[in-house]
């Protein structure tokens, strides 16, 4: 599949240029500078970044259960703000989100092929991660710190597919088509997505950088070659999945799962 698509009728190329960067500041661009904050404060404190904690799915304490639960499902649900953002802009267009493969027209193809990237994905990207936590060039990741309550791994499996949602609609499918339709090379719009992607994970440490980028690389390739992000979303969802609630069944419990 080529980037390259029409510009939506009667839209400059400079009206184009500012709705993405408008999108990505409300979304994942936004991540990156954060991200890119949290690193330099990391290498400027005192002590190796696998002695540091990047946290993820924290816990709140509300001071009520349906509080802490309250306040989880609308951090996930505002999350997802900017790809109903995605949506309405590429409604504009006539095509809406079916224009970059995000629909029902094809889930058990979409199941399938995102099964079969999770599985390969998976054990690479754990070994990598073990391997950059060892050496020092990551901070060792708690993927969920929430308190054992009954709606812990629901809302742990949400925050998954929140995550993938957001970041496979907008940094392949929404942002490979905007750059395609400002002009941008096949492999700048590449590199362009994976350094996006490789940079909101950098609060994780270099590893979680280059780790990111590479899956970066490998997601927009698989995107040109099926034109559907319906793939990826489900391969993303799933890591996440296993990565979260893998690590609230085995924190503290195998030896090899670093923890602070």
């Amino acid at each position: 599949m080529s980037d390259a698509a029409l510009p939506p009728d009667g839209l400059p190329r400079r009206v184009l240029r500012s709705e993405t960067l408008i999108v990505l500041a409300l979304s994942l661009g936004a991540s990156a500078v954060s991200s890119l904050i949290s690193f330099i404060g990391s290498i400027t404190r005192s002590g190796p970044l696998k002695e540091q904690a990047a946290s993820l799915n924290g816990s709140y304490a509300l001071g009520r259960p349906w509080l802490d639960l309250s306040w989880q499902l609308f951090g996930i649900a505002s999350a997802l703000v900017p790809v109903v953002l995605v949506a309405h802009l590429l409604l504009r267009e006539g095509s809406g989100l079916r224009a970059i493969g995000f629909d029902r027209s094809r889930p058990w193809p979409d199941l399938g092929r995102g099964t079969v990237v999770a599985a390969g994905i998976g054990s690479a990207g754990l070994a990598f991660y073990l391997a950059a936590q060892a050496t020092g060039f990551n901070l060792t990741v708690v993927p969920e710190s929430l308190p054992d309550v009954w709606w812990k791994y629901p809302v742990l499996i949400l925050s998954a597919i929140q995550n993938s949602v957001l970041e496979e609609v907008i940094v392949v499918g929404y942002l490979l088509r905007r750059l395609g339709q400002l002009g941008w090379t096949p492999m700048a719009a590449l590199v362009a997505s994976s350094v996006l992607r490789g940079s909101y994970h950098l609060y994780q440490g270099i590893g979680g950088f280059v780790g990111n980028v590479v899956m970066g690389v490998v997601f927009v390739l698989l995107y040109r070659r099926w034109g559907r992000v319906g793939p990826l979303v489900v391969a993303h969802s799933l890591l996440d999945i296993v990565a979260f609630v893998g690590y609230g069944l085995l924190a503290g419990k195998v030896g090899w799962l670093p923890t602070v």
